[in-house]
């Protein structure tokens, strides 16, 4: 039986944002309903005790986030939330004292990639006053600058950056600029359970993106797997339309999907260092792994 580190649930395919990083799903809005929720635990469960609660989508929006935590640990799982943070001055009471959650990342880069936002200070005082909130029960707080070039930032987009790394450094009283420190990819703890993580912009795969010699490898249906709010099985979290629609969990056991033809046949590819699937021929991460 495949076991993974981690499996993606989507439990909504809505967004209060529109990033110029993210392109917007052309998936019908949707929330999952917590016995769905429920009957994917029962699911996976053989497969991993961690979750992470998105694909597309602002998982706060959700409004019966507590139930999912409380069911969540009542069946033994970690929880993983990546959010904008636009919300967590709302959602802050469904997320305080719940065991289930293990870590909290904040895309903070979300404000610069949206011109209808406009306080930052306000915007960052919020989820840095909610960190205080949750500081003392050890859940790992991530901050991410996902937005740095690869050919170097625009003094613009250095300004930006630099004013919300202004913010934190106060906040918790860092003796130096954070981007000395910071090397792209990875990260840096600045407080106990607090780390601050900075990377080039994410690129999400298209089928319209051009195609390579599909060489490489990825760690899809290896160390993750994902479940998309209609039920969609797919391989890795990067496939944000369902392309590589493996099997739908709520007609058929998901045990039987990863080990599937489709499943097996992307397996092996990469096994062999070659992408099977279009959308992974036309997918950059893959060229992290090396050829």
């Amino acid at each position: 039986m495949k076991k993974f580190k981690k499996v993606y649930v989507e439990i909504t395919s809505v967004c209060n944002l529109s990033c110029s990083f993210c392109p917007p799903t052309e998936r019908k809005a949707r929330l999952m309903k917590v016995e769905e929720f429920s009957h994917i635990l029962d699911q996976i469960k053989p497969h991993t005790n961690y979750i992470y609660l998105h694909v597309k989508g602002e998982p706060l929006l959700h409004p019966k986030m507590d139930e999912f935590l409380k069911i969540s640990e009542e069946k033994g799982f970690k929880v993983n939330i990546t959010t904008n943070g636009t919300l967590i001055n709302k959602r802050a009471n469904k997320l305080l004292d719940k065991q289930a959650l293990r870590q909290i990342n904040f895309s903070l880069h979300s404000f610069d990639g949206n011109e209808t936002m406009e306080n930052r200070d306000e915007y960052l005082t919020n989820i840095i006053s909610f960190v205080r909130e949750i500081e003392a029960s050890g859940v790992i707080v991530s901050f991410r600058l996902w937005n740095l070039d690869k050919n170097n930032l625009s003094n613009a987009e250095k300004q930006r950056n630099r004013k919300t790394l202004e913010i934190i450094e106060r906040e918790f009283n860092l003796p130096y600029r954070m981007e000395e420190k910071v090397v792209p990819g990875d990260g840096i703890k600045i407080a106990d359970n607090i780390y601050i993580n900075m990377d080039h912009e994410f690129e999400w795969p298209s089928l319209s993106a051009p195609e390579d010699d599909g060489k490489g490898f990825c760690y899809g249906l290896r160390s993750q797997a994902g479940v998309l709010v209609d039920g969609t099985v797919i391989p890795c979290c990067l496939d944000g339309e369902g392309v590589i629609n493996l099997g739908n969990i709520y007609e058929k056991e998901f045990s039987e999907i990863v080990e599937g033809e489709r499943a097996t046949n992307l397996y092996n590819g990469f096994s062999r260092r070659e992408a099977v699937e279009e959308l992974c021929r036309k997918c950059g991460f893959r060229k992290k792994f090396g050829t």
